[in-house]
């Protein structure tokens, strides 16, 4: 179904004055302070690095070996080893093994920066550089609900976290799998995750990776959307893949990325890392899989269709060597995703990592701290696209409302903090100093007063008032004040204009496709 950017986007005839209305009291309601809202953070400040030159020449050298010596396995797709076998690499079963810079000589077509579009143009993000993107948790089969009770999620749930992923001026892509609508069967669950995301926000958006046939759903509702060239010309989706680590490539994911790459979409190749288990126990070690795995991964793609974007992802958290859970927070994964998006960058490609992780089972004090290092983290390391901003709970068993409020209120500090320091005159107060001078204060000179307003980040959910103050106001803590806000947010959502034809076409797509299958839940 071609057509215009324009009409694709439901941006056309009648949304103009409208839709800038609705942006600026989406803006207000959102509190969150002086940062406005915007289609993704240019980082100003400098990345944080961790390893030399020497060290990290050694974790490449180390990669190279793994791929030479060890390889991976790409299971049960012949068409992945055919190309794997006509590219030049030793094809010996399943197992791909590869000549020293065969990866990085592939990895040359890759693009350093694009652009991943919103049916708003004006929500448009870019992927590289400097850009930071943030989107929210991805994959939950439970949620928290406003009510205090953990259970599976639905579809209506999902709805919620795209309309509030819309509404938060800190977040910028509504995400993918926000959680699992377990109450729609599993081999139809993706249309309705991906139509949910079109009519509910006009932000960018996710496909569906959970098989190829659902990748191509994903590509045909996006074509509706915004054309066959389009589409075929521009990147409107971003897809996780994950390697199975270690060392592996599974039918599942290999099937997606190939349809994803085909069409010109973007690939997020990010290994999936519990350090002790799926890696070794070192930072150096785990970076070294990690590279292996996302050079073979990335390289991959553009046998399939050279120039297809393609990120170089991790996912990486420690697990508890007495039980085997996963820990969040903790110096390790944050030294090695430091590590790797130094190697992201010595590849030229943009870099996926981090969020707001933490294996509490409430937003509570550990939530807040596990998060908070591993959000600095993420910000700090330079990276491109962060998945998991909001909404993480239970080592990612449980996307959470409350937790998404107070992310997003972290990720409002964390666009403030890439601001970096402003030199500018007005910035450089020598006026107010002068105006001031010793013994005095600054509350009332004529510089305060003409900059308090965005001074400092106002956070929507802390409470800075006095005790007394807050018992009055009822000694709520912060999750019932970010109960609260999430109920506000909810009454007042408005949609963003969709072209009618596009919605109607959307849903005839959808019924016509479920009318196709039987149910499935497993």
């Amino acid at each position: 179904m071609d057509q215009t950017n324009e009409q694709a986007t439901g941006q056309g005839e009648g949304t103009g004055r409208r839709g800038r209305g609705a942006a600026a009291r989406r803006a207000s309601r959102a509190g969150g302070g002086p940062s406005p809202s915007l289609p993704f953070i240019t980082r100003k400040i400098k990345e944080y690095e961790v390893l030399d030159e020497e060290g990290l020449a050694l974790i490449e050298r180390n990669a190279d070996k793994v791929l030479e010596e060890i390889g991976i396995e790409f299971r049960d797709d012949a068409e992945a080893l055919e190309l794997w076998r006509n590219a030049g690499a030793d094809v010996r079963g399943e197992r791909v093994h590869f000549p020293p810079g065969l990866c990085r000589e592939l990895l040359k077509t890759a693009p350093s920066k694009f652009t991943w579009h919103a049916r708003n143009p004006e929500r448009s993000c870019e992927i590289g550089g400097k850009a930071t993107v943030f989107a929210p948790v991805y994959g939950p089969p439970f949620v928290r609900d406003l009510n205090g009770e953990r259970r599976y999620a639905t579809i209506e749930d999902f709805r919620n976290f795209v309309k509030l992923a819309y509404m938060a001026p800190s977040m910028h892509s509504s995400g993918g799998t926000v959680c699992e609508p377990v109450d729609i069967p599993v081999n139809k669950r993706h249309l309705d995750m991906v139509y949910s995301h079109i009519k509910y926000s006009d932000k960018p958006f996710m496909g569906s990776v959970t098989a190829p046939e659902r990748a191509e759903d994903s590509i045909a509702m996006a074509k509706i959307v915004f054309g066959d060239e389009f589409v075929e010309n521009n990147c409107v989706m971003l897809n996780l893949i994950n390697a199975n680590s270690p060392m592996v490539f599974d039918e599942t994911m290999l099937g997606a990325a190939k349809v994803y790459a085909r069409h010109n979409q973007a690939s997020v190749i990010s290994p999936f890392i519990l350090s002790g288990a799926m890696s070794p126990v070192t930072v150096a070690g785990t970076l070294t899989q990690i590279l292996a795995e996302v050079l073979a991964g990335a390289a991959f793609t553009q046998l399939i269709r050279k120039g297809a974007p393609v990120l170089f992802g991790t996912f990486a958290a420690s697990i508890s060597m007495q039980s085997g859970a996963p820990t969040f927070g903790t110096p390790e994964p944050s030294l090695v995703s430091y590590g790797a998006a130094q190697l992201a960058r010595r590849l030229g490609l943009p870099f996926r990592t981090g969020g707001s992780l933490c294996a509490s089972k409430v937003p509570d004090a550990q939530a807040a701290h596990e998060s908070a290092n591993t959000l600095n983290m993420t910000l700090l390391a330079g990276t491109n696209f962060v998945l998991h901003a909001a909404g993480w709970l239970e080592g990612g068993l449980v996307a959470s409302y409350e937790k998404f409020m107070i992310d997003q209120d972290q990720l409002g500090m964390m666009q403030k903090m890439a601001e970096g320091v402003d030199l500018s005159v007005e910035a450089q107060a020598l006026d107010a100093i002068r105006e001031v001078g010793p013994g005095s204060h600054y509350l009332g000179c004529a510089h305060t007063q003409a900059n308090f307003q965005t001074a400092f980040y106002r956070s929507a959910l802390a409470d800075n008032n006095s005790f007394e103050q807050w018992e009055v106001e009822g000694a709520k803590r912060i999750e019932d004040r970010a109960n609260a806000l999430c109920k506000s947010w909810l009454d007042q959502y408005e949609a963003p204009a969709l072209d009618p034809a596009i919605d109607e076409a959307l849903l005839a797509y959808i019924k016509s496709r479920k009318d196709s299958m039987p149910d499935a839940f497993t």
